[in-house]
């Protein structure tokens, strides 16, 4: 029951936060909305920075599985894998509760980098960033590091275009651009 009840608080307070962000959103939002007492909450957080970490921590569980399986299912390739991060991507955009990263959000929230909400949201970056350079190794990219750094870049600027202007063929104008560094990465060879 009580591990039900900790769910029930993680759960809609990630709703929340990706709503309406982290600062913006209090604890008794969070209490009306998940219907659970004051004491229940600290019974399983010592502070709502707690709470805010045990919700990313699902979010980035949650959403690299699901982003990576999704790529891996589109595309047999490691070079098709790199330019299936930006169907996937699209796909994410296109979700009815789309509510921008998570992460970018909470690393913005909470500036000091030393914060172990914006160390969270750094780390995030990091795995994928390091999944992305892996597919690009495997894909036979010399410079995989590289071509890592373009292709993460290319998907935050991708997602910051599509909170501002709503527009999912973002991801589109993204995975051409992505070809072409993809197709020059390899070309170095």
């Amino acid at each position: 029951m009580s591990s039900t009840k900790r769910d029930q608080l993680i759960d809609t307070a990630l709703r929340l936060f990706a709503k309406n962000g982290y600062h913006a959103t209090g604890i008794d939002t969070i209490l009306a909305e998940a219907g659970v007492a004051k004491m229940t909450l600290y019974h399983h957080f010592k502070s709502k920075d707690e709470l805010i970490l045990a919700a990313l921590r699902k979010r980035d569980q949650e959403w690299r599985a699901w982003f990576q399986r999704e790529v891996e299912a589109r595309a047999a390739t490691p070079r098709r894998r790199l330019l299936a991060l930006f169907d996937v991507l699209e796909d994410w955009f296109c979700e009815k509760h789309y509510h921008g990263c998570s992460f970018s959000r909470a690393a913005s929230e909470y500036r000091d980098p030393r914060h172990a909400i914006h160390e969270l949201a750094a780390e995030h970056k990091r795995i994928l960033h390091a999944y992305i350079r892996d597919l690009a190794a495997a894909a036979g990219v010399k410079e995989s590091s590289l071509l890592a750094d373009q292709l993460s870049l290319l998907i935050d600027g991708a997602v910051i275009n599509m909170e501002i202007f709503f527009k999912t063929q973002i991801a589109k104008t993204a995975k051409k651009i992505a070809e072409k560094l993809v197709s020059a990465a390899l070309d170095k060879n």
